[in-house]
């Protein structure tokens, strides 16, 4: 497909998908759920880290979740008692369960405390270092700098290893991509659009290949710079919108 009619393509489908009516559909409705930022970057933290999966799994999962944070992350993390980290014993999302939970809500505790919270940490982060490789290394160091079961470290992806990040890359779009649709919140403006990668999974994998935009045949970081660097040449502000265009192909349309 000549480059002038893929972008049209792509384009047609981004703008078909990036709309509210896409919200809930997608984990990205949990975030939606709250007006207060700090309530809407704790839950989305949360629904990114347990995206894998059926997405109506992630959501139930995630309603489950709230409930035992009382409806209220913000104010959960910042207050909770030893006794109120008893009653995620049993949570369970796949292979995330009630130690990795108890030992997210400890560390978004320390971020909040010592970091002004996930938002001024991620902006923090890129204005020091200038690239998102870098952002996403580093702020995995900062979740584990308390002390923290090994087991957990799987739940938080190792980009150095050369892995594609996809929930911390989606969770980044959601709170920085800012176009006024009414799906990501465009809330972190310290930092560029056209700085994300894609949230690299299986459909968008495909489809990108069947496109004609990706040869690496793994879903590791390698393939995410491939993607992201073709589709920054059709939109260089905002090239992440096309994550809509490639994932409503995949999953909507069986493309």
């Amino acid at each position: 497909m000549e480059f002038k009619v893929l972008k049209e393509f792509l384009d047609e489908k981004a703008d078909k998908y990036n709309h509210p009516d896409f919200i809930h559909t997608d984990p990205i409705q949990i975030p939606h759920l709250f007006t207060a930022n700090p309530d809407r970057e704790i839950a989305g933290f949360f629904a990114a880290t347990i995206a894998w999966g059926q997405r109506s799994t992630i959501i139930k999962n995630m309603y489950q979740l709230l409930n035992l944070m009382d409806n209220a992350p913000y104010e959960f993390v910042q207050n909770y008692s030893a006794n109120d980290l008893n009653r995620f014993k049993y949570f369970k999302h796949r292979t995330f369960n009630g130690e990795d939970c108890v030992f997210f809500i400890q560390s978004l505790k320390n971020i909040y405390l010592k970091h002004n919270g996930l938002g001024s940490l991620f902006q923090h982060l890129y204005l020091q270092h200038q690239n998102i490789v870098d952002v996403l290394s580093h702020f995995r160091q900062v979740f584990f700098e308390i002390p923290h079961p090994e087991r957990t470290q799987k739940h938080v992806a190792n980009v150095l290893k050369g892995a594609s990040a996809k929930r911390l890359n989606m969770y980044l779009r959601w709170f920085v991509r800012k176009d006024n649709r009414g799906v990501d919140f465009g809330l972190w403006d310290k930092i560029p659009m056209n700085s994300l990668f894609i949230p690299l999974d299986v459909h968008t994998g495909n489809v990108a290949r069947k496109l004609g935009l990706l040869k690496r045949n793994q879903n590791d970081w390698k393939a995410v710079q491939e993607l992201t660097e073709k589709l920054r040449i059709f939109d260089s502000v905002d090239p992440i919108k096309y994550d809509f265009a490639l994932f409503g192909l995949g999953v909507f349309e069986k493309f």
